[in-house]
């Protein structure tokens, strides 16, 4: 039987590990949903119905439960934010920069689909006191995101690098309005890999 440097087997070190003596973070998802238009992407917010950032704009999205995957906590949180089920979540990335949630250590992975809005029931639900569609835009490093009524802006540092496993997009927030969290970078990542694929997308 395998033993460790300290004279540990397996199940002797299983019994002694106390996962309460190490910092754990809390991991979220956050899901884009967008919908093509006659000029580029529409897509899906949530009107936060509490805090932190209570009344700001976000992506739907919540905490993943102990008993399921991530992947599982983007379908549900969706369903219960917006009422939209049955959609195909691909996954966009990772993001934990650090102090990205008042709450503490948070960390998101992000889902994104693409669906024609016209054939999705949309109703705000659970956390969210809204839901509406924002037409969005990317050039020289700003983010506008609008719905006809509001818009969000956001200035940011994109830098992107080829790799061989495809484009790296790092962003980072210089200053923005109205969106919740780390959102504007969230959303800017997909809109940038949703436009990078753009020609291969059929919806």
């Amino acid at each position: 039987m395998l033993t460790d440097k300290n004279g540990l087997t397996e199940s002797e070190f299983l019994a002694r590990y106390r996962p309460g003596d190490y910092p754990r973070p809390s991991v979220t998802a956050d899901i884009l949903l967008f919908s093509p238009d006659t000029d580029g992407y529409e897509l899906l917010l949530i009107r936060r119905g509490g805090h932190p950032s209570l009344g700001m704009w976000a992506l739907p999205g919540g905490f993943a439960n102990p008993d399921e995957t991530v992947d599982a906590a983007a379908a549900r949180e969706l369903l219960e934010e917006t009422h939209v089920e049955g959609l195909t979540l691909a996954p966009i990335g990772l993001f934990s920069d650090p102090g990205r949630d008042p709450r503490g250590w948070v960390i998101t992975h992000a889902y994104a689909a693409l669906a024609d809005r016209r054939t999705l029931h949309v109703r705000a639900d659970d956390d969210a006191d809204d839901a509406r569609w924002f037409h969005v835009s990317l050039a020289d490093g700003v983010l506008m995101l609008t719905d006809g009524t509001e818009t969000l802006r956001a200035d940011l540092d994109i830098r992107m690098t080829q790799t061989p496993f495809g484009i790296r997009h790092d962003v980072g927030i210089l200053s923005w309005n109205g969106i919740a969290f780390d959102h504007a970078k969230i959303i800017a990542v997909a809109y940038l890999k949703l436009n990078g694929h753009r020609k291969t997308v059929d919806v």
